[in-house]
């Protein structure tokens, strides 16, 4: 099944009416890390350019879509099965020393 995945494209954009929209890519569940920590709220990145939109609160424009705030920073995109469960089997405290 890993074989069958797109490659993740630079740029992917959760609104269908962006050109960088991709519904085969989002079907197979696309998670972003910011910085090191795991984003569930991203509405769009740029891996190249490195930002992410995440939605400014409740704040709608005048065509009644969220507001966006773009944050700089290290993105790094993965298919929500595959690192996901390695990062899992890792935990946090396993390369501790005491």
């Amino acid at each position: 099944m890993a074989d069958q995945k797109k490659p993740l494209p630079d740029r992917l954009s959760l609104n269908p009416r962006s050109e960088h929209f991709d519904q085969d890519v989002l079907a197979q569940g696309v998670g972003i890390r910011f910085n090191g920590v795991e984003k569930t709220n991203v509405v769009e990145y740029s891996v190249s350019e490195g930002w992410i939109c995440v939605p400014a609160g409740r704040s709608l424009d005048r065509f009644g879509q969220p507001m966006t705030v773009k944050l700089k920073g290290v993105v790094e995109p993965f298919y929500e099965g595959d690192e996901a469960g390695a990062e899992e089997e890792k935990g946090p405290g396993k390369n501790a020393e005491a």
